[in-house]
């Protein structure tokens, strides 16, 4: 197995990264977005720190396999800034690997490191491995219910 490496993504990144968002988006079957609102997005949150932040995960080939995005806001409660880990992918030929946990263990890290409130994510009810993973790493289930309207 070859050492894999998790880093932010730079802008050297975008063609891989931007693969790599189109399979998760497939995934989960949601509509092709047009490439140009895709490449607007990374490229959005490469110029946007305070906004957001993508980490990828790169094979010693310098092949991307997967990629995290933490999107940030503010938690009054606690009067501090919060993330939104909103994307936690990983390659199917891949999966297995710990890659995944790699990925969400430095979204933790990053913000243990810069002094953020908390992060918060969801996953489906009958996402098991994933809710496995979490648990795994010491996250909780919620207090909070999520709602949504569209």
């Amino acid at each position: 197995m070859n050492t894999v490496n998790i880093r932010p993504a730079v802008k050297k990144d975008i063609p891989q990264l931007f693969d790599l968002m189109y399979q998760y988006i497939v995934d989960y079957k949601c509509p092709r977005p047009s490439e140009a609102s895709l490449k607007k997005l990374i490229n959005h949150l490469l110029e946007n720190p305070y906004e957001g932040i993508q980490f990828v995960a790169e094979k010693e080939t310098r092949h991307l396999v997967g990629f995290s995005t933490l999107y940030f806001t503010f938690n009054t409660l606690e009067v501090k800034r919060m993330a939104v880990l909103y994307d936690l992918f990983v390659k199917p030929d891949v999966r297995g690997q710990k890659i995944g946990e790699k990925l969400l263990q430095n979204c933790v890290t990053y913000i243990r490191e810069n002094d953020y409130s908390h992060m918060i994510w969801e996953t489906a009810y009958d996402n098991l491995a994933a809710q496995s993973l979490y648990d795994r790493i010491g996250a909780k289930k919620a207090v909070w219910l999520n709602y949504e309207i569209k």
